[in-house]
């Protein structure tokens, strides 16, 4: 069951997505130094992707990601709310990826503009459900026709977590980041079912490709619904 820091879904003002930037922006160099390998998930949904115009990378973070689209698309564009991830991406890939500050419900980016993107470990970080979703319809919009997404957050599945994976619903908590100097603080998560993060995006403007359960999170690939015939 849920820890006592578990609560229903609420849109609070300490979890609004202001209160989430502002989080990274205290943490982000630090947890910059501690997420030095892109996941494995990733790496293989790149690799299969093979060569594309245009990549996106949502919630880049320090850029690992990034760069592995750097490897197969002509431009890529990471976008993230924090700038100390910014700073630590802009270290990491140079000129090679287009940095940019942003939010992932309102994407930068023009519909139809994106060949292929990653929204990986950032989707559990938005603080109600309606701006998860509107997440997921702005990666629809941005996709182009035929293009696919990974998109994964963290699940019920996950061992840290002492919860039922077939619940219909899951539920927000706090996981905190100790910083060298021992103060922690408290990162906001929703944790998915399967269940719902299956429902979620069958309510968003995306079709569900695949999913799978891997390491504790859910991964989707994603495309944008009613583009393929």
């Amino acid at each position: 069951m849920p820890s006592p820091d578990q609560s229903a879904e609420s849109d609070e003002p300490d979890r609004s997505r202001a209160a989430v930037r502002r989080t990274y922006e205290d943490i982000g160099d630090h947890f910059s130094k501690t997420r030095e390998y892109a996941w494995p998930e990733v790496e293989s949904f790149v690799d299969d992707a093979g060569g594309v115009e245009t990549a996106l990378d949502v919630g880049c973070g320090n850029g690992r990601h990034a760069e592995l689209l750097a490897a197969v698309a002509d431009t890529v564009v990471g976008l993230d709310a924090s700038r100390a991830l910014l700073q630590a991406a802009t270290d990491r890939v140079g000129d090679s990826v287009a940095l940019l500050q942003g939010d992932a419900t309102r994407l930068p980016l023009t519909a139809g503009s994106v060949d292929l993107a990653v929204y990986v470990a950032t989707l559990h970080h938005l603080p109600s459900r309606s701006a998860r979703r509107a997440s997921l319809n702005e990666l629809a919009r941005v996709l182009a026709p035929g293009a696919r997404a990974l998109v994964s957050a963290w699940s019920t599945a996950h061992d840290r977590f002492d919860a039922d994976t077939d619940a219909d619903a899951g539920f927000d908590t706090t996981v905190d980041w100790t910083l060298p100097g021992g103060e922690t603080v408290p990162r906001f998560y929703h944790i998915y079912t399967p269940a719902e993060f299956e429902r979620d995006v069958a309510d968003s403007d995306l079709r569900l490709v695949s999913m799978e359960l891997s390491s504790g999170n859910c991964y989707g690939v994603v495309e944008p619904e009613g583009k393929r015939t």
